[in-house]
Order: C-alpha cells, then structure tokens, then sequence
C-alpha cells in the first residue's frame, strides 16, 4: 500500500499519500524526446512556447496534478540516435520561457525536471514548485540546491550500464545511499521522494523485475514516484512503437497503484487519470474516491 495519510506540500498544494494516486504530466521543451512529444520544433520556432502552455493546461483540465518541464532528452544516446547532451544555457533557454508564460495561468505546481542544479535554481526561482532528478543526484550541488531552497526533491535512480544481479535489491540500495547523500546535504526527509527510474540504466527484464517487487520501495517511508509512460521495456513485451503503448503503459499504470506508487509520471493524462482512479477505487477503496456516501 501507498505511504499512510502523510502530508507533503508542493508548491500551493497540499499532497496526503495515501489518500489516492497522484497524476504527474509529462511536458518535455526539447526536439528529441524519446516518446515523439517533444515540443520544440526547429520547423516551428515562433509558437513552441504557445503549444507547451496549451498542452500544459490541457493535462491539468484533463486531471494532472503537477506538469513536470524539462529540456533535455533523457533518452539513452546508446539506444537513440541524436539524442545529445543539453548544456546549461541551452537547457535555460528552452524552459524558462515556457515557465515564465505558465506559471500565471496553470493553478497546479509544477515540477522541473531536470539533473543541473543551476538550472533547478532558475526554475525555482520563477516559481517552480518541486526538483525531479532522474540522475540520482550526479549534480554534486543538487542536494545542496533542493535544501537550501526548501523544495521538494524527487531522486530517481539511474545507472550507467545495465549491469545487475538483483536489480531490484541494487535500485534500493543504490537509492538509499542517495537519499542519505541528500539529507547529509540538509534536504528534510519529509521534502524527499524516490524513484526506482524504470528503463534509466535498465534492460527490459531489470524494469519488469522492479515493476514486480514495486512495493518493496515502500521500506524508504518515502513517497514513491514511478515514470512507465511509453518506456521501451513496454515495447518489447508488446512488440509495438511507442506511438502504440498506451495499453501497456496502462497495464503498468493500473499495477503501479496497486503496489503502492504516489505519484504516477504520464505523457496521455486523461486516460491515465482514469486508470489511477480505476485502481484506487478497487485498491484504497471507495472512501478514497468520492463513493463513500453513494453505497
């Protein structure tokens, strides 16, 4: 089960794990997303910003409880090709402008996505509510960064090589030891959440395996984030293009909640919305999803 009734705040809302699965949309501000919804286009350079705040507001009429921006690819360049590394001025200039024209209409916080802590502190700064970080803290200065500015901070575990024994024993451990790093940094457990990075450093086989022992993040007492949205592992089970995964990324969605994710990190939110409903109605119960009084 989901963390039980604690209270985090991020940005001007108040998020009680436990009571429901909460919804994170993906906004990627970059021209190579390994999902093909990348909003920067080369071809287009006039109207990007407009087109990430239309499909900003439209995940959170949809149901989104925080949009998630980031501008640099995190798909693996081993894998893909031309995904290429984001420097930090490059990185500034495809966010803020997309911040600076969102932050006075979305009512939901948002999440900055991204591994450089200058670039988290300019998000921040703008008004950015939360620090999602999927390289485990390789910034030195991040954990620095999140305690200091007193934010939120999700850690999300990622390797190098697809190398493990036990990969869902190596992810725990491996996030443990980051999670100490943060808070030897100053950041206050209770403003800290864990991610086992599923298809970050992982083969197929390693995320399905932590997929199915999910719920042993549950021994971090800490809200758990969990991101499958069209990832490749859902690809090659299915044998599909990531234009095709909306089922599987479902199936995973739906399995998620019940084996006690927090947070699911979406790219298709209105039907993610439903599907976490769906799950936590039959997982936490109709207390949790307005029902109570309609037996």
């Amino acid at each position: 089960m989901a963390l039980s009734m604690k209270t985090m705040q991020i940005g001007n809302r108040n998020f009680n794990w436990g009571a429901r699965t909460y919804v994170m949309g993906v906004l990627n501000v970059t021209p190579d997303s390994f999902s093909g919804d990348g909003l920067l286009s080369p071809g287009d350079p006039d109207n990007w910003v407009e087109r990430c705040v239309d499909q900003a507001l439209d995940m959170e009429a949809a149901g989104a409880d925080i949009i998630d921006v980031g501008g640099e690819s995190t798909r693996p360049p081993a894998h893909y090709k031309g995904a290429k590394p984001v420097d930090e001025p490059e990185e500034l200039s495809r966010v803020m402008p997309v911040l600076e024209a969102l932050l006075p209409k979305l009512t939901v916080p948002i999440s900055i996505d991204t591994r450089k802590s200058g670039v988290a502190r300019a998000a921040i700064a703008a008004g950015a509510a939360m620090i999602n970080d999927v390289s485990m803290l390789a910034d030195p200065d991040m954990a620095k960064t999140a305690a200091e500015l007193e934010v939120p901070l999700a850690i999300g575990h990622i390797r190098a090589k697809a190398e493990y024994d036990d990969p869902t024993a190596e992810v725990i451990a491996d996030l443990r030891s980051a999670v100490e790093r943060a808070v030897e940094a100053g950041v206050s457990r209770d403003k800290l959440l864990v991610d086992p990075g599923i298809g970050f450093g992982k083969r197929a086989p390693h995320s399905l395996d932590v997929m199915n022992r999910l719920g042993q993040l549950r021994a971090f007492d800490l809200p758990v984030v969990i991101g499958t949205s069209r990832k490749s592992f859902i690809g090659e089970v299915l044998d599909l293009p990531v234009e095709e995964r909306l089922e599987g990324t479902a199936a995973t969605v739906a399995l998620s909640v019940a084996y006690g994710a927090d947070i699911v990190r979406v790219h298709d939110v209105p039907e993610m919305v439903r599907v976490a409903k769906m799950a936590d109605a039959i997982v936490r119960g109709s207390a949790h999803c307005g029902l109570a009084n309609q037996a």
